[in-house]
C-alpha cells in the first residue's frame, strides 16, 4: 500500500514584538502545534516562534532543520523525503511570509514539481502591510529586495527605478540591511526627484510601528527618522 504524501504548509512569522492575536489567526497556530516536522530558514527564530505558538512537545524533540543558503536538488529533495512519506511539514521564515521576498520559495517550487500540495496559510507581510499605508499605487507595484551596497550603483539604481516608478505608475517596494537604513534613506533623497513621493514604514505591527509618506522635497525639510537598526520597507512613486 503506498502511503498518501504530507502536505507542506506555509507558517507565517511575527514581524517583531506584538501581540499573536494581532497578527496570527487562531487556525494557523493550531495548525502549527499539529505539526513535528519544520523547515526554516532560520532555526533559533523558528523555535521562538513555535514556542510563542505553545506548541505542545518539547522544542528539542521536534525535526526542525534549516534550509542550506543556496540549496541544489539534491538539498531540497532531502527536505521533502519526510512529505513524500506521509508526514505534513511546516515552511517557517525569519521574520513574516515564507516564499515572499524569502528562500522558503525554492523549496515551495521543488514540492510544485514533486506534486506536493502546498497550502499557504494568512499571517503578516511587511510588503503589503507597507503598501496598503503608503498612499502609493497598489494597482501596479514591484519588490526589488536589496539595492547596491556601493553608493554610486544605489543611485543609479534609485534613479532606474524612479524613471521606471513614472513611467509605468509603479510603486517600487525595496529594504536594506537594518544597519544601513540611514544611508538608504538619505541616498533617496539625494537621487530622487522632489516630486517623487517616498514611504518609509518601521517596525510593522509592533508598538513602536510607524508609517509617513512624503515628496522628497518635505522629507528634505523634515529631521530624518530613527531607522538604525530597525526592520524597514521603503517605497516610493514617481509622478
Amino acid at each position: 500500500m503506498t502511503t498518501a504524501a504530507g502536505k507542506l504548509y506555509l507558517i507565517p512569522v511575527s514581524l517583531g514584538e506584538a501581540p499573536l492575536a494581532l497578527t496570527t489567526p487562531t487556525e494557523v497556530g493550531m495548525r502549527a502545534r499539529s505539526l513535528d516536522y519544520f523547515v526554516v530558514e532560520n532555526a533559533k527564530t523558528a523555535r521562538a516562534e513555535l514556542k510563542r505558538f505553545e506548541h505542545p512537545r518539547p522544542l528539542r524533540d521536534l525535526d526542525i532543520r534549516e534550509l542550506p543558503e543556496n540549496p541544489g536538488p539534491a538539498d531540497l529533495d532531502g527536505l521533502l523525503a519526510p512529505i513524500r512519506n506521509g508526514l505534513d511539514c511546516g515552511l517557517m521564515s525569519e521574520a513574516g511570509c515564507p516564499a515572499v521576498a524569502d528562500p522558503g520559495a525554492l523549496l515551495v517550487s521543488r514540492a510544485h514539481e514533486a506534486g506536493i500540495q502546498v497550502v499557504p496559510m494568512v499571517g503578516p507581510s511587511s510588503l503589503l502591510l507597507g503598501l496598503m499605508a503608503s498612499g502609493l499605487n497598489g494597482q501596479s507595484f514591484a519588490f526589488h529586495g536589496y539595492l547596491p551596497i556601493d553608493e554610486e550603483a544605489r543611485k543609479r539604481r534609485l534613479r532606474e527605478l524612479e524613471a521606471e516608478s513614472a513611467r509605468f505608475s509603479r510603486t517600487q517596494l525595496f529594504i536594506e540591511t537594518p544597519y544601513r537604513n540611514d544611508r538608504m534613506f538619505e541616498a533617496l533623497k539625494q537621487a530622487c526627484g522632489p516630486e517623487t513621493r517616498l514611504c518609509v514604514a518601521r517596525d510593522l505591527t509592533t508598538a513602536d510601528e510607524w508609517i509617513v509618506t512624503k515628496r522628497i522635497a518635505d522629507w528634505k525639510k523634515a529631521p530624518a527618522p530613527d531607522l538604525a537598526k530597525r526592520p524597514t520597507v521603503f517605497l516610493l512613486l514617481a509622478s
